[in-house]
């Protein structure tokens, strides 16, 4: 059965990939100074990166950037200086110097979420420019390949203190979930293990299945899902992330 579990500030759910991600934040602060100051957070779509970077950032007073498919280099170097909440000047050159003086100054990390972004069109030196000139902690986040296709940038691969790899939602995280997901109904442990099984770690989907089957629990007057009331709360299943079937008329 579910057990009580106390969310973090924000009604976030203490997921282990909060520590996964804070863990690389604040490994990367504590450094040798000698040592490169970029770590990286990856791994696949849906396993709740982002949102544990946001958590992480509040509480290690990070800037925080989540870079956009459309970014250029001007684009991005703006967003950082809109995060430190720095008038932004015309050039390039200018907007770089403001945000490099203000990471040495500050001594705040930054956090580049969406980092594969800037794999494209050798956006990536302007990160390598950024951190030469501020010798700061920065912490990339991007999908499973991160660290391979960064190999074509040696000089910024190099430069990469920790991988840390994100990890998939366990039986404990889906308990952390569910007391946000589904706080009204009760959920036999086997139920959870199946949702963890068929979903294969994806944070996104566990906390969906976990809003619908409370939806619907609730219409269906269920107090109380098992493994032998599953079939009439959900009639089509967790929701796994795979394409319907084609439909034949």
């Amino acid at each position: 059965m579910t057990k009580n579990v106390k969310p973090l500030a924000g009604g976030l759910a203490d997921i282990r990939n909060i520590a996964q991600c804070y863990e690389a934040v604040e490994r990367t602060l504590k450094r040798n100074p000698l040592l490169p100051g970029i770590s990286a957070f990856y791994g696949p779509s849906g396993f709740g990166k982002s949102t544990a970077a946001n958590y992480v950032a509040t509480r290690t007073n990070a800037f925080y950037v989540q870079v956009k498919s459309t970014y250029t280099k001007k684009a991005f170097a703006e967003a950082v200086l809109r995060e430190m909440s720095i008038p932004i000047p015309k050039t390039l050159s200018e907007q770089m110097e403001l945000a490099s003086a203000e990471l040495a100054k500050s001594g705040r990390p930054l956090i580049i979420d969406e980092f594969d972004h800037l794999l494209t069109g050798n956006k990536v030196e302007i990160v390598r420019d950024l951190y030469e000139a501020s010798q700061g902690t920065f912490l990339i986040i991007g999908e499973e390949l991160l660290a391979r296709k960064l190999e074509k940038w040696e000089r910024f691969h190099g430069r990469v203190l920790n991988w840390v790899p994100a990890l998939p939602s366990d039986l404990d995280d889906v308990l952390a979930l569910a007391s946000i997901y589904a706080p009204s109904i009760e959920i036999d442990i086997a139920v959870l293990e199946r949702l963890v099984a068929v979903v294969r770690g994806s944070t996104r989907r566990v906390s969906t299945n976990l809003e619908m089957l409370h939806e619907y629990a609730l219409d269906e007057g269920v107090a109380h899902v098992t493994l032998d009331n599953l079939e009439r709360v959900l009639p089509h299943g967790f929701v796994t992330g795979e394409s319907p079937k084609p439909r034949s008329f």
